[in-house]
């Protein structure tokens, strides 16, 4: 491989990121300008409002300093997350497919998995309520257990967001195992090259139920409505993400238009095969999946209330068996 195959790569590859960071900026504003608040008939934020001008504003807010035990480990979580959601569009990348185990499934999972935990450490690691400390204990009359530690806002999103993971997430896992079964490969160059030959996943009886599984996932992965148990404004405000302020939450708003285009840039990959490229046509295909999956989530979330666990759990497990079934069906095809 010369030389100027290999910037020609690299400046592909930087060009890919920076385009999905670019388009991931818009993709929350026009869920929720375009799609939701069209359909709920109200005027609703401007479509930059989401992810452009509030990362904007909140990165030259002040600080705060959250009581945690581990604060740098707290404050750092974030950031974490963007550079998990970094790695897998880069996985995603076709001029990283000679790496081998870094462009599997098992590292996408393990990528996910990632980001997923780091809701469980955001809501375990801040001991404030609304920034400030309360050292006190609680003193409520009736209490069933008055001497015990007091518990958080935070507390309720870090439990949820472990049901999560040890639930909610099957969904989205089973769907990326679905081109694995029909393959026989858990490598995304083999996956690709298998569609490119063969047709498409998505055309094939387990590739569309593969498809709604995936969006299933999808919407419990971006924890929006109806599966917005997470962050449920009801009763815990942001969830995880309550005490994060500043630069801070500056990341946590770029982070989920980012995570929303690499989702879709993934699905793209697993059903259509077409990775993310800037240096080729196909880019026009990821763009596309990005765009439609936050319509159709818009259109769901906004007909939807929030889901208790007497309906999450059905679902998810009616979704799951789905998923299984196109497996198997992708394993005798």
């Amino acid at each position: 491989m010369s030389v100027i195959t290999i910037i020609f790569s690299i400046l592909g590859v930087i060009g890919t990121l920076v385009l999905a960071l670019i388009i991931g900026m818009l993709l929350p504003g026009i869920e929720r300008k375009y799609i939701q608040a069209r359909i709920q008939q109200r005027i609703g934020p401007p479509v930059t409002s989401p992810g452009i001008m509030a990362p904007i504003k909140f990165f030259f807010k002040e600080n705060i300093s959250p009581n945690s035990p581990v604060p740098g480990l707290y404050k750092s979580l974030p950031i974490v997350c963007f550079i998990v959601v970094l790695l897998i569009l880069l996985a995603l990348t076709p001029q990283m497919y000679f790496f081998g185990a870094f462009t599997s499934i098992i590292a996408i999972i393990g990528f996910l998995k990632v980001e997923e935990v780091t809701y469980v450490l955001m809501g375990s690691l801040s001991k404030s309520i609304m920034s400030l400390s309360m050292p006190f204990p609680d003193l409520a009359k009736g209490a069933a257990y008055p001497n015990a530690e007091r518990s958080y806002i935070e507390d309720i999103s870090s439990s949820r967001a472990f049901r999560l993971i040890a639930f909610g997430s099957f969904p989205i896992y089973l769907a990326i195992f679905i081109p694995v079964a029909i393959t026989g490969s858990i490598f995304l160059g083999d996956i690709v090259a298998y569609q490119q030959a063969n047709g498409p996943f998505i055309l094939s009886l387990a590739g569309v139920i593969g498809t709604v599984v995936f969006f299933i996932g999808y919407m419990i992965l971006l924890n929006e409505y109806p599966f917005n148990i997470l962050k449920s404004k009801a009763d815990v405000i942001e969830g995880p993400y309550m005490e994060y302020a500043s630069k801070y939450r500056s990341v946590v708003y770029l982070t989920k238009g980012f995570l929303m285009f690499t989702l879709g840039a993934l699905f793209s990959v697993l059903f259509i095969g077409v990775p993310p490229n800037i240096l080729s046509w196909g880019m026009l295909v990821n763009i596309a999946v990005a765009l439609i999956f936050p319509v159709l989530m818009g259109i769901m979330s906004a007909f939807s209330p929030v889901f208790t666990y007497r309906q999450f759990y059905p679902v998810v497990a009616t979704t799951s068996l789905l998923g299984v079934l196109a497996i198997v069906i992708g394993l005798l095809s």
